[in-house]
């Protein structure tokens, strides 16, 4: 049920009278909102501006775009530029920058490139041009990963030969383990995500609670939602921690089994390299052997790369990797809103409709 503007006000003076208390003991308290969509919640209905500014709300690894590492993307551009083959991605992966260029560039230059809403549409491809392999790229957290299992296990009954996934899928948990193992990070709390949790539930992040004592709580995407978040926060903050539920109307104790059953169907828990982070173990998701036949890593093997393609000259300065662990803001990246714009973005995190930079340019210039 949507708070009234009133309801909003009195629960934000609630926060603030709750964050004076607790400064008084403490200089500050920094809570990492996980969730691309909640950082664009938070940027476009002024959250952040409202909060006693003591209360630091940063950014975390919750963009999938933003969290994809250059070699990914240039995987992906090595794929394009084959005979043959045709890239289908989310419209979002376009812009997306990786050592030589974008799928955008790869797409001006001749290659096939294809912006899908749904995986299925892969196979509707696939099925008019039999003799063309087709290639979704598989980037998502947990929310995406179900549907790719599903269109993977539908081609396979359909027998059709010529669709394949390049999977670089990333779990949220493993990501939260690092940053709350990290001590530069130095974070309070997690908003944790709306979408993701509707999958794998509260079980998942009970580590946070168990082993770092911090406090999360699960919130949804409305101005009202996150507030209420932010309040169940701060009253865990010198109490005991706990995995919280605020976003009950979608999110149950246990996830979506159904989803998860699927997941693990055609997938195993593989090492992923984050942007910002670099290699975490068991933190992605790759192909159990028996659908192997569509992984197209294994299916293009050493062709998938870049090679001597013309390119755009590789970035330098973006700080988009510091942005998504928390560390800065966007603003103190020297690039932001002078070089980097989203008519002319140089990393991710201002390309991506969830990205902090692009939350930050659009609502907090």
């Amino acid at each position: 049920m949507q708070m009234s503007r009133n309801q909003e006000r009195v629960l934000l003076k609630r926060i603030n009278e709750l964050v004076e208390y607790l400064c008084a003991q403490r200089e500050g308290i920094s809570l990492m909102e996980v969730c691309g969509t909640h950082t664009m919640a938070i940027s476009s209905s002024g959250i952040r501006r409202a909060v006693d500014p003591r209360l630091k709300l940063v950014s975390g690894p919750g963009c999938p775009v933003c969290v994809t590492g250059d070699e990914e993307i240039d995987r992906a551009l090595g794929l394009a530029y084959l005979d043959n083959v045709t890239v289908l991605t989310f419209g979002d992966m376009m812009r997306v920058p990786g050592s030589l260029g974008s799928l955008a560039d790869a797409r001006a230059k001749g290659a096939d490139v294809r912006v899908v809403y749904s995986p299925l549409d892969g196979l509707a491809f696939a099925g008019a041009e039999p003799k063309r392999e087709f290639v979704f790229l598989g980037v998502g957290f947990e929310t995406t990963a179900p549907t790719v299992a599903a269109t993977v296990l539908k081609a396979q009954k359909m027998g059709i030969k010529n669709f394949s996934v390049l999977p670089m899928f990333k779990l949220i948990p493993p990501a939260l383990a690092f940053i709350a193992g990290n001590k530069r990070i130095n974070i309070d709390g997690f908003i944790l995500p709306g979408h993701v949790s509707t999958i794998i539930g509260a079980e998942p992040y009970r580590f946070l609670v168990n082993r770092y004592r911090l406090p999360c709580c699960i919130t949804g995407f409305e101005p009202g939602d996150i507030l209420a978040g932010i309040y169940i926060l701060l009253n865990q903050i010198g109490n005991k921690p706990r995995v919280a539920i605020q976003y009950r109307r979608s999110v149950q104790q246990k996830g979506n089994s159904a989803a998860r059953r699927l997941m693990s169907r055609v997938f195993k828990r593989v090492d992923a390299v984050w942007r910002g982070i670099g290699r975490i173990r068991s933190s992605g998701l790759g192909f159990k052997n028996r659908f192997e036949a569509f992984d197209a890593g294994k299916r293009f093997g050493f062709q998938v790369s870049v090679g001597n393609r013309p390119g755009v000259r590789a970035r330098s300065g973006c700080r988009c990797g510091e942005v998504i662990l928390g560390l800065i803001i966007p603003p103190e990246c020297k690039l932001f809103g002078r070089v980097c714009t989203p008519e002319k973005p140089v990393g991710p995190c201002m390309v991506s409709s969830e990205g902090a930079c692009a939350a930050y340019y659009k609502y907090e210039r």
